[in-house]
């Protein structure tokens, strides 16, 4: 499958490489060019310097996974992509996404004849090697259309992702899971000075 990457730092180029090696076509952007480069050269990433050179880059229906910190930088991007893309692509969020922006987002998209997917995207610098885990929230039909996407980046193609919901739901999971892993090591930490 043809799949953009915006955002291509720890967690976002991690995930470009697991998506190229497990043979997807990926076009790669960060705001950086030199990172954008070495991941070209590194993994066969279609480096595109623009958002614009982006989407000329795939073919339709594209989809576009937005790999950014929370707020501007992602709203900015969406915002971006929305007046460059057509009916019918996919605009995915994997970042920290307040939910309730999810749910705004996916209705003013929606307008322009656009898809929103919203992914708790959980793994870190192992995700590489290990898989990432991905609580996916949006239409049904829609995130099985990005299903192969899901299987090559989870640890295995039947486990480590889902979905769990409409739109504003797999960041409404990944907060859940969030506040449970930091309770956990808040415990694990009170024990150990105990």
């Amino acid at each position: 499958m043809d799949i953009a990457m915006i955002g291509l730092g720890k967690m976002g180029g991690n995930m470009a490489r697991r998506l190229a090696k497990g043979g997807h076509r990926v076009v790669g952007f960060n705001r950086s060019h030199a990172v954008t480069d070495q991941l070209a050269a590194e993994v066969r990433v279609v480096p595109a310097y623009t958002l614009q050179e982006v989407v000329a880059k795939l073919p339709a229906p594209r989809v576009c996974w937005i790999m950014l910190p929370a707020g501007a930088a992602t709203e900015e991007a969406l915002h971006e992509l929305a007046s460059l893309l057509a009916p019918g692509d996919i605009l995915i969020d994997g970042g920290n996404t307040n939910y309730k922006d999810d749910i705004r987002r996916a209705e003013t998209l929606k307008a322009k004849g656009l898809h929103y997917v919203d992914v708790g995207t959980s793994g870190g610098i192992w995700g590489l090697t290990e898989g990432y885990s991905m609580m996916l929230g949006g239409d049904k039909a829609v995130v099985e259309s990005l299903r192969s996407i899901f299987e090559t980046l989870a640890p295995a193609p039947d486990k480590g992702w889902g979905h769990v919901g409409p739109h504003g739901a797999g960041h409404y999971v990944k907060m859940v899971h969030n506040g449970i892993e930091y309770g956990m090591m808040q415990a694990y930490a009170e024990a150990s000075r105990s």
